[in-house]
């Protein structure tokens, strides 16, 4: 690894819009131009902008590998993670909890870097980013901008056909602007 002496697991957190893909592939960018080897891998059901890349919704993309958000992707992510030196994953909070352990195993002699929401669209943590999160050597925690007030946002909004998202909706629906908004604390409607 040239250059690199460092073994670190660094989290990147926040509502939607906050800019944790962008984050992510800055922070990766750097290491490959640093002549590291990196690798990004992000879940299969996230292709709302690109299938074979993370892609950020400023349009933000870097090539990635797509691995089934379940027990085999996070066992895949850890064999492949070790022929890297850099190893990101976005969208933590698809993934099975098991990913904490593997991504804290890579941690021991590589730069890890992951990303993901750290609530869910009922202001409930995501019990994997959340694991992660304890894990951390640092997280970063990134606020969006309310849609409401322009406020500094840390939630994220679910709304259908324009109003909040009921309670039972599914916790996992893959978006854009189209069905999620930031607020901030303020704005944020819990559903009921």
């Amino acid at each position: 690894m040239r250059g690199l002496c460092l073994s670190v697991l660094i989290v990147i957190v926040g509502p939607m819009f906050a800019g944790k893909t962008t984050e992510l592939i800055r922070r990766v960018e750097r290491h490959v131009i640093a002549g590291r080897r990196a690798v990004v891998f992000k879940p299969s059901i996230d292709s709302r902008y690109d299938a074979s890349k993370v892609a950020a919704h400023n349009g933000l993309r870097f090539g990635a590998v797509v691995v089934p958000p379940s027990e085999e992707g996070v066992e895949a992510i850890g064999k492949m993670g070790v022929e890297y030196d850099v190893v990101a994953v976005d969208e933590i909070q698809f993934f099975p909890v098991q990913l904490a352990e593997v991504l804290n195993s890579l941690a021991n002699g590589r730069v890890v870097i992951a990303a993901g929401l750290n609530l869910d669209f009922r202001g409930e943590p995501f019990e994997t980013t959340a694991r992660v999160m304890a894990y951390a050597d640092r997280v970063i925690s990134l606020t969006a901008v309310c849609k409401v007030c322009g406020r500094p946002a840390t939630r994220t909004q679910r709304l259908v056909n324009g109003v909040p998202a009921p309670r039972d909706s599914p916790r996992i629906l893959v978006g854009g602007g189209d069905s999620y908004e930031a607020r901030c604390r303020r704005h944020f409607v819990n559903p009921l």
